[in-house]
């Protein structure tokens, strides 16, 4: 019978320790398999004190309760009536026969302890794991954690970091990567990441960056964009209305066959009709259903990063968020990635854009767990001041525990690999960090209310702004050449094209702004429309982009502008340009229009205000670009800038 990794791990306990942990663990085992259909011997306590002090310390214990099937839910582990029975009883065969072998007086399994990796739980605690690690590796398994100052709270938190840890391990399975590349256009967005490098070489022949990082930004569009959608409330099944989360509903077996421990009620009031909305935790049924809010969105999407070769770890926030990282081989440094907002390497978002009073920040891959929290934070202090769930101590103990027995398989060359990895993480996270532009705005996932329930519209106590300066418009080599500027933008599409630099794209239609404020894309699915709207909530929405020709040693022979908004009720869009001194208002009708007054200057800046409208959803009466997600052709924004020599 092949040894289980939870079984072996059990193994490395003393006789004495591993007799008592077993008898436990059997009796468990048992109680199921005589009463398959009592309810109570399928729950256990996680407060419950002989779960407290007689398994959880135990190395190897808890991992058994995952292998045999039991799963977390909140307070107690639950073993569904949906597992495995035949797994459970080979479990609990490993486990016995183990037992057998030992009162019988024979040696115990004794696997050769294996030195547990650097891990991150505090910046100082980090930097000493960094520098023992040498020493670590001439030793064994250290002896049991520091107790925390609260064993429940320790518990608890024991239980999140061992369910997480064995969930990711869903996302290696040959036969779901392969599903999930069924779904995915492989081939398209390599040959987009093969330009967009091409691009950025011939920008920059110092570029350092790699294909796989493109690759990340194009299936980070695509998966926001084309494949994955946003749920706060279900349509009405029967009348399409508006419905109203209003309580849980059990679940039935097929959602606990797919994790959902969790059924929302979204009821309609005027069907008087109750809408099921179960929240599945297995990445295989959301490749299906391809929708849900945050967990669902980075489920999904670190699984199809996975798919795709990329080496992706699964990253839980202890406030409420959880989101992707992917390692760039090119930058040799790992990369955070938020599916739900299509952004990549914006780490301080959550803190400095959202507001989010960070605390706990775990990184989940197959090979280890790391504490990642200091990459999303500036404030280290007041983020170790929140630190209060468990002693740092026990959480390195246990992080690295938890490390030691996944890494046993690994060969030297990989836990080498992962070793150093780590060294350069800890360097990242003692250095001093400062927030870039595209980190400063608040949540653009979810409704208003979802977002405001969450704190996560605006910064809080930052004194940053979205007026932060952004993209500035200068001519390249080849537009000084041409003496020709010429620009549009797809809100289908979502990218810029800068045609009169060999067809430049420019994905995400913030990254060539000038400056922001309280305006977002908003992609309506059911309709098949998108626009960039104002925030909700906001009165007024503020969007500019600027053009600047005086680098250039150059100046404005002619401009003519397209732009397209649409209003609704008492909604309204008013556009201008400003030269100087000089402001001009034009219409936003989608017709070309040229511009004499801007002939002679060196720079100007095109400007859209958004405001008005009526009742809760006044903030889609004044809309830009609005456009079909079927015209992918058509663009809704174009700016034409003949040169000439100041």
């Amino acid at each position: 019978m092949a040894a289980s990794p939870a079984v072996t791990t059990l193994c490395e306990n003393s006789n004495e320790v591993f007799l008592d942990v077993a008898k436990l663990l059997l009796t468990y085992a048992d109680n199921i398999l005589r009463n398959p259909n009592e309810d109570k011997y399928r729950s256990i306590r996680i407060g419950n004190p002989t779960f407290s002090t007689k398994l959880l310390p135990i190395k190897g214990a808890v991992e058994c309760l995952f292998e045999m099937g039991f799963e977390e839910a909140e307070t107690h582990l639950v073993f569904p009536k949906t597992a495995s029975v035949e797994q459970l009883r080979l479990i609990r065969e490993s486990i016995a026969a183990e037992r057998d072998q030992r009162l019988r007086g024979g040696q115990p399994v004794q696997p050769s302890a294996q030195p547990p990796a650097a891990s991150a739980s505090a910046s100082a605690s980090a930097s000493a794991s960094a520098s023992d690690s040498s020493a670590a590796s001439r030793q064994p398994v250290a002896s049991p954690p520091p107790q925390p100052s609260s064993l429940e709270s320790s518990m608890s938190f024991y239980v999140t970091l061992q369910s997480n840890f064995q969930h990711v391990m869903m996302y290696e399975s040959p036969e779901l990567q392969q599903k999930a590349r069924s779904h995915i256009p492989h081939q398209q967005l390599s040959s987009a990441a093969e330009q967009k490098l091409k691009e950025a070489t011939e920008a920059d022949s110092e570029c350092k960056l790699g294909k796989e990082d493109f690759l990340v930004l194009e299936l980070l569009r695509w998966f926001k964009q084309d494949f994955f959608s946003w749920v706060d409330c279900l349509p009405c099944s029967r009348c399409g209305g508006r419905t109203q989360n209003t309580s849980s509903l059990s679940p039935s077996t097929d959602d606990l066959r797919w994790g959902a421990q969790r059924v929302e009620n979204h009821y309609c009031q005027s069907c008087l009709l109750s809408t099921r909305f179960p929240r599945y935790n297995n990445p295989e049924k959301l490749l299906e259903t391809r929708r849900g809010r945050c967990g669902e969105w980075a489920n999904c999407f670190t699984l199809c990063c996975r798919a795709l070769g990329l080496e992706a770890r699964y990253i839980w926030d202890s406030t409420d968020h959880v989101w992707t990282e992917i390692y760039s081989a090119s930058q040799r440094r790992w990369l955070h990635c938020d599916s739900c907002e299509n952004v990549c390497d914006k780490p301080l978002l959550y803190e400095i854009g959202w507001g989010k009073k960070l605390a706990y920040i775990l990184a989940f891959s197959k090979d280890q767990v790391v504490d990642v929290t200091w990459r999303y934070s500036c404030k280290h202090p007041d983020v170790l001041l929140r630190r209060t769930k468990v002693q740092e101590a026990w959480l390195l103990h246990t992080i690295n525990g938890l490390n030691a027995s996944r890494q046993q398989s690994l060969t030297p060359g990989r836990k080498k690999e992962l070793t150093e990895r780590l060294l350069v993480e800890l360097v990242e996270f003692i250095s001093p960090k400062k927030p870039k532009p595209g980190e400063l705005g608040g949540r653009n996932s979810g409704s208003l209310t979802w977002r405001l329930a969450r704190g996560e519209t605006r910064g809080a106590d930052t004194g940053t702004s979205t007026q932060t300066p952004g993209y500035v418009f200068t001519p390249t080599e080849k537009e000084k050449s041409d003496r020709l500027l010429h620009v549009h933008y797809s809100a289908t599409k979502d990218q810029y094209c800068r045609v009169s630099s060999n067809a430049a794209v420019i994905q995400s239609w913030d990254q060539c702004v000038w400056r922001k404020e309280s305006v977002f894309r908003k992609v309506e699915n059911d309709w098949q429309m998108v626009y960039i709207a104002r925030t909700e909530g906001s009165s007024m929405g503020r969007i500019s982009w600027k053009f600047d020709f005086a680098p250039a040693g150059m100046k404005i022979k002619s401009v003519s502008i397209m732009a397209s908004s649409q209003t609704f009720h008492s909604g309204k869009v008013c556009w201008h340009l400003q030269a100087g001194q000089i402001t001009t208002k034009f219409s936003g009708d989608g017709r070309m229009q040229s511009f004499q007054t801007l002939n002679g200057s060196s720079e100007f800046t095109v400007v859209a205000e958004l405001s008005g409208g009526e009742g809760e959803s006044s903030w889609q009466h004044s809309q830009l670009f609005r456009q079909s997600l079927k015209e992918t052709e058509e663009s809704s924004f174009e700016i034409l800038v003949h040169l000439q020599d100041a």
